[in-house]
């Protein structure tokens, strides 16, 4: 398996109670998957019950919302309990087919495995959308996979691009030091965090709609925000501004589709990300390995070879620490790996 952040090791969880032999890698020095790297005031939208991997609760509060240095320690912890081989600050080459499975290669590794799951998450593929003329702009261009914290924004002008969670999040915290536009091409939709004493997510679970594909494909794009209050209020009072998203920039400024020109000294993108999967373009035809076709979790043209982690693998909580479980099952299971031991894996150091 290559990767062992949240996706690797609920995928790793389900291996190991199969009694499966496999090996995981990730290219990361310890646990946590991408969850370090995000921004330092990172606080889930969901509470920590519903903030979990298969086997293993948070202590403290159920009902609280976690931090992400929280979720990089649980994790850590989640890494400890599994009785699993998870090899951290392997990073892999290059990735070879044959009638006998997988063979990858690493600096100072190989390893051969009858199966393989890439559950490499798209942290590393943060998406910008192509801007016209984007090289004229003189302020700076940055992703959200960029932002850390507000205090190199001081006294500046900042535009934050999209109208989800993290876009909001974002420019609310930001209102506090800088002038904050957010831009979209719809007005931030909202949706109330707990519901006659009860949290979104408990609705969700209830209801079946977390676990929902066709919920999540009716839904498409357009995710509301979760608020507590916060951020509506953020907007309400104008500490952030709205304004329809912009069809170019230029050494004028940002072109708003309303015809309107502002001058933002920083434009942060909050669009999230691509699939990253470049390993694959060796062993998949191209369109395969750009967009891999799969069936819950389990690649169409190759049938030893599955995804965890995929943005609505199989449901609208594809790819959060609640729903990636369930999908790590279902992969596990369509590989037929949940059956009998049956997975092979040989590491050679050199």
């Amino acid at each position: 398996m290559i990767g062992a952040g949240q996706a690797g090791l609920a995928a790793a969880h389900r291996l190991s109670t199969a009694g499966q032999d496999f090996i995981a890698l990730d290219a990361a020095p310890r646990p946590g998957g991408s969850w370090p790297r995000y921004y330092d005031s990172l606080t889930l939208f969901s509470p920590a019950r519903f903030s979990t991997l298969p086997g293993l609760a948070h202590s403290g509060n159920p009902e609280r919302y976690l931090h992400r240095d929280e979720m990089v320690a649980y994790l850590g912890d989640y890494a400890h309990s599994l009785d699993a081989d998870i090899r951290y600050g392997q990073t892999v080459d290059t990735l070879d087919r044959d009638n006998d499975g997988f063979t990858a290669r690493g600096s100072g590794f190989t390893i051969e495995a009858t199966h393989l799951i890439m559950a490499t998450g798209s942290f590393d593929s943060p998406y910008i959308p192509p801007l016209p003329r984007a090289h004229e702009f003189s302020g700076q261009i940055l992703h959200s996979a960029d932002y850390v914290s507000p205090h190199h924004f001081a006294g500046t002008q900042v535009a934050v691009v999209g109208a989800g969670n993290s876009a909001v999040q974002i420019a609310t915290e930001l209102s506090a030091v800088a002038d904050v536009t957010v831009c979209s091409r719809r007005p931030v939709h909202w949706q109330a965090q707990r519901l006659w004493g009860r949290d979104n997510n408990w609705w969700l679970s209830r209801s079946g709609l977390d676990t929902s594909k066709f919920f999540a494909q009716r839904l498409g794009a357009g995710v509301p925000v979760i608020d507590d209050g916060t951020y509506q209020r953020a907007f309400r009072e104008g500490r952030v501004q709205w304004r329809p998203l912009f069809d170019r920039v230029d050494t004028a400024g940002v072109h708003h589709a309303d015809g309107s020109v502002s001058t933002p000294d920083t434009i942060i993108f909050a669009t999230g990300y691509r699939p990253h999967l470049p390993l694959l373009t060796s062993i998949l035809p191209h369109v395969e390995a750009t967009t891999p076709s799969h069936r819950n979790g389990v690649s169409t043209v190759d049938p030893q070879l599955g995804f965890v982690g995929s943005e609505r693998q199989r449901s609208f909580s594809s790819a959060t620490v609640r729903g990636v479980g369930a999908d790590a099952l279902a992969t596990v299971r369509g590989l037929k790996l949940m059956e009998k031991p049956s997975a092979r894996s040989r590491y050679y150091a050199h």
